[in-house]
């Protein structure tokens, strides 16, 4: 069921959403060479605990920690550890939500560490504007088919792939809700949007093919070619007056 937000709770989960992307920015500062990503997520969930805020993603499902920190061919939900030092290079997906007065924000934003190929900046590039390009179809009246087309037709036609096995989701009272937003399809189909709706829009695109597979751990998502991928997200609410991203930095 699509939980359509009032004025009122979009103004108190702003709060949660703020809070969510002033700590994937400490996070991003953290990331370079030498590193590991176990101290990241120390960073994170510090930052987040100070603010009166809980991590969305600690204990979630089982999940053992604060952040999902997906190094180069890892697409999502990586899990932070001692033994995993940063190196000159890497791109460094880091996904963080932040549960705030009974509401959540998700985002999350691939950076690189240290000077990285043109290769891996090019795919940070069109991720990040495959994302944009999403956003701005996520528009009352619109579906969230056309949200998947535009990313999916972005990264498609600059030779990169969509993942198809996770989706964007709707973000509110619950990290997860309805309906789920495809970084793939076709315009003018799926859930129809209307204003009070919050979604997470999240394009995962892989340099190589599409294919992904889970880790013996459960959680950690490869590419199975071993190519990089790339991450980005917001929450995003629909208004009457078009998208507002919601979790933007003051």
């Amino acid at each position: 069921m699509v939980v359509v937000k009032t004025a009122r709770e979009l103004s108190k989960m702003k709060d949660a959403c703020r809070i969510s992307a002033e700590a994937l920015r400490v996070a991003g500062e953290a990331v370079k060479p030498g590193v590991t990503t176990y101290e990241i997520d120390n960073i994170v969930r510090n930052y987040i605990e100070k603010q009166g805020a809980s991590p969305s993603f600690l204990g979630y499902g089982g999940f053992p920690a604060s952040a999902c920190i997906s190094v180069n061919n890892v697409v999502i939900h990586g899990i932070p550890s001692k033994k995993l030092v940063l190196k000159e290079g890497d791109i460094v997906s880091v996904d963080v939500g932040a549960y705030y007065r009974g509401f959540h924000g998700d985002n999350a934003f691939t950076f690189p560490c240290g000077k990285i190929s043109a290769d891996a900046q090019a795919l940070l590039d069109a991720t990040k504007e495959s994302l944009n390009e999403g956003i701005k179809q996520a528009l009352a009246g619109n579906r969230t088919g056309d949200i998947g087309s535009a990313v999916q037709k972005y990264a498609e036609a600059r030779s990169y792939s969509v993942v198809r096995e996770y989706v964007g989701h709707g973000v509110g009272a619950k990290l997860h809700e309805d309906p789920s937003v495809p970084n793939y399809g076709f315009a003018g189909h799926g859930v129809r949007l209307i204003p009070g709706m919050t979604v997470a829009i999240e394009p995962m695109v892989n340099q190589g093919s599409q294919s992904v597979r889970v880790l013996d751990d459960k959680w950690t998502v490869v590419t199975v070619d071993g190519k990089l991928s790339a991450h980005f997200e917001h929450t995003v609410a629909i208004t009457p007056d078009g998208p507002r991203i919601m979790t933007l930095c003051d």
